[in-house]
């Protein structure tokens, strides 16, 4: 319940990883992906400070009001197909007569998106049209973002037993590396870049390396005496890396995840280095034009 409150309240449009909760959402239950990228995300009350009257009319008398409260939150925001010349058309026309360049309706009664369903049923874009969609798709992001309900079975063969202790907990003292020196600073920095991101971003110490995660890693740290070896969760082939520092180690043994390696040993290559692990964290996290 929490969890929808939230996400019904939030300002997901200024939410860095607002690309990724759309691809999720849109994609849970399907059997063939869709590739969000391909749309553009879209305010159904426009963005507009200065709305048409034909907006004003449609939201009533508090229409300010209503447009600074629920203007980025999810009930008023989706994906769609249009070019954003459309953004500030009346509700009507980018429900019903948009069209593409061929001359077929592409509006949101005409749309294949699962985010989009019964968009084309609303008469009236206004506070309670917002709340009711952001109800439904609340419900629908639980689903997707569902805390996992394990069998006693389970947790019970993963309880330390008896006399047992529990597994080892690893920091940054655990590495003699980052204990104090050059590395330590360096490190230090390369930590407050990652970790800024995104709020979604985690920071986890291990026995032989420190994760950084998202979804999943997205780039695992080797403190090593001279220098930070970095392993980028992405195919070697997709990196774009003009200056060549990184290594192919696709199906070679190394401590981290995937199969990009770079090392980090001085601090004017960090803005290119967080240029690299940037590339791995987009792409796990995916990323639609915004409008």
């Amino acid at each position: 319940e929490e969890f929808q409150r939230d996400i019904k309240l939030r300002d997901l449009y200024n939410f860095r990883s607002r690309s990724y909760w759309l691809r999720r959402l849109e994609n849970h239950g399907r059997k063939e992906r869709v590739v969000v990228e391909n749309y553009t995300i879209e305010h159904i009350l426009p963005q507009n400070e200065a709305l048409s009257p034909e907006w004003q009319a449609e939201l009533g008398p508090e229409w300010q009001r209503i447009q600074q409260t629920w203007l980025h939150t999810l009930g008023n925001l989706t994906l769609t197909g249009y070019n954003s010349e459309y953004s500030d058309t009346p509700f009507a026309y980018k429900r019903d007569q948009v069209t593409n360049a061929d001359g077929k309706k592409i509006g949101f009664k005409f749309s294949a998106l699962n985010i989009n369903d019964g968009l084309g049923e609303v008469a009236q874009w206004n506070e309670d049209a917002i709340k009711a969609r952001a109800e439904r798709l609340a419900k629908e992001a639980a689903k997707v973002w569902a805390a996992p309900v394990l069998d006693i079975g389970v947790l019970d063969a993963y309880r330390p037993a008896a006399g047992k202790s529990a597994p080892q907990q690893y920091s940054i003292d655990d590495h003699p590396h980052l204990v104090g020196g050059p590395m330590r600073e360096l490190f230090e920095a390369l930590r407050k870049a990652v970790l800024e991101l995104d709020a979604c971003v985690t920071e986890e110490f291990l026995k032989l390396y420190v994760a950084y995660k998202a979804e999943t890693n997205f780039v695992d740290v080797v403190p090593q005496v001279r220098r930070l070896r970095l392993s980028l969760n992405m195919p070697f082939n997709e990196i774009d890396d003009p200056r060549g520092l990184c290594l192919d180690v696709t199906n070679l043994g190394r401590w981290g995840n995937g199969d990009v390696e770079v090392g980090l040993s001085s601090l004017d290559d960090l803005p290119y280095i967080m240029g690299l692990i940037r590339q791995s964290f987009d792409r796990q996290m995916g990323g639609p034009q915004d409008a």
